[in-house]
């Protein structure tokens, strides 16, 4: 096993290479100049003025000089400054990690919570009533912008019930409706591969074996069909993890959470260089990571594969 990471782990080298090239010549395509927008801040800003605060900014170097120095203090592990805040942007990211991490594992929670009962409830319910809520309830989650719910929820559930904080709230009460907003797409992608999972489960010949035995048909179809069929569902999880990421940026946006999410969008609408390279750099080692930890959860969910 640990020659196979040493193996992903160097496979990913290129990926996060690709990312911080593809992420810094991105943010310097955005309209508007740091610089200005800084020296709008205060009063009577002069040519001159402007032209210092981009040398202290190094901005009045070539791009590939920029990107250079870019590479290089990334391969230190020293994501740059924020520009408006001046502070390290790991700084900034260790401060708002823990937000945005509780809106995702809420988010995967909510998912497989809906997810794998409704695709266990469509499977051994096919072609009935059950079968078809299921999994129009799966479409719905589908085609439904993520921001749309979230305000719907807002309004029903904060606005009209007075159930929940109406946003930016603290604790569990606080995590409800962004975790389930988040989650709900998610849901609905592991409901419709955990149904046609368990559907070709059930027509193996040891299901029809346990139930010759005479098991019981829960026993038979937890304990014999999901585990068998969670492998597929492992592999869309540990994608959705990622998925989650890019959503918590609206997702944060809406229910105005001080979450990496957040963070990154207040950086492109300040044109804040560092701190939006530092975000998606941040966001790509975490999706590696977590498909790596995916790849090795196989072989616990199916003892037959190995890593040699």
């Amino acid at each position: 096993m640990g020659a196979y990471v040493r193996g992903r782990l160097l496979r990913a080298i290129p990926v996060i290479i690709g990312v911080m090239t593809l992420v810094f010549f991105m943010v310097h395509l955005l309209p508007g100049d740091p610089a200005e927008e800084i020296a709008a801040g205060g009063l009577g800003s002069t040519p001159e003025q402007i032209e210092a605060i981009r040398v202290r900014l190094g901005l009045d170097r070539p791009l590939y000089v920029q990107y250079w120095e870019f590479v290089k203090r990334t391969a230190q592990g020293d994501l740059g400054r924020s520009i408006y805040r001046n502070q390290p942007v790991s700084t900034m990211i260790k401060e708002r990690v823990g937000a945005t991490a509780q809106l995702t594992l809420a988010g995967i929670g909510f998912a497989l919570l809906l997810g794998v009962p409704l695709g266990i409830l469509a499977a051994i319910r096919q072609n009935t009533w059950v079968d078809s809520l299921s999994m129009t309830v799966a479409l719905t989650g589908i085609a439904m912008p993520s921001f749309w719910l979230g305000l719907l929820l807002i309004w029903l559930f904060a606005v009209r019930l007075n159930w929940v904080p109406v946003v930016g709230g603290t604790g569990l009460k606080g995590l409800i409706l962004p975790g389930f907003t988040l989650g709900f797409s998610a849901a609905a992608i592991i409901a419709r591969l955990v149904r046609s999972s368990m559907l070709e489960v059930l027509r193996q010949d040891y299901m029809m074996t346990a139930r010759a035995k005479g098991l019981a048909g829960r026993v038979v179809v937890i304990n014999h069909g999901l585990k068998n069929a969670l492998i597929p569902v492992v592999t869309i999880v540990g994608l959705q993890i990622g998925n989650l990421l890019g959503g918590a940026v609206v997702i944060e946006t809406v229910f105005a959470r001080q979450g990496i999410g957040r963070m990154a969008v207040d950086g492109i609408l300040t044109k804040d260089f560092p701190v939006v390279q530092g975000t998606v750099l941040f966001a790509a080692l975490v999706y590696v990571t977590v498909n790596l930890v995916v790849d090795l959860l196989y072989s616990v969910v199916d003892p037959r594969i190995r890593y040699d």
